[in-house]
């Protein structure tokens, strides 16, 4: 979702509706001029839409991904989530660079982070765990002096 931002792309994130590109009665009819996957083995359903409408399809390929009905693979690790927004992030830099929008030799100001999926959930329960860490608490065995508390044995083997 983030990558369409830059380049002002139109992202389809979640489940793709059948008839999306060849079913012009549906509300949700489009006709992309390109169509970019992230992994073409969980989205066969929209590369096969493209092959019969002549849509070019670029997709980020593993080494056990189908190459078939796709144009453009691109061989990257399309599994980890970090290699995943660093290949969408590498994606909308260039495309900017090609069009002109930001120079080659500047860097570009947005950071990588920004493409990262990042969980609601872990994002909601975050500042409540800022919150509990304060200085001097030993109740995790450490305080943020560097020392050992009173939680943790200070004698005690590692093992145990």
């Amino acid at each position: 979702l983030k990558f369409a931002q830059y380049p002002g792309a139109k992202a389809i994130a979640g489940r793709h509706t059948p008839g999306t590109y060849t079913n012009q009665i549906i509300e949700g009819f489009l006709e992309p001029r390109v169509l970019v996957l992230t992994d073409p083995r969980t989205d066969h359903q929209p590369i096969s839409e493209t092959a019969y409408v002549n849509i070019p399809t670029i997709a980020f390929c593993d080494t056990d991904s189908p190459l078939k009905l796709v144009d453009v693979a691109i061989p990257a690790n399309n599994k980890a989530k970090h290699s995943i927004g660093c290949l969408y992030y590498i994606l909308a830099r260039m495309v900017l660079q090609m069009r002109g929008t930001i120079s080659a030799q500047n860097p570009w100001d947005v950071m990588v982070d920004l493409f990262f999926y990042r969980d609601p959930e872990e994002l909601e329960d975050k500042p409540a765990e800022e919150a509990a860490a304060v200085v001097g608490d030993t109740s995790a065995g450490y305080d943020a002096t560097g020392g050992v508390g009173a939680g943790a044995a200070a004698g005690a083997p590692w093992g145990e």
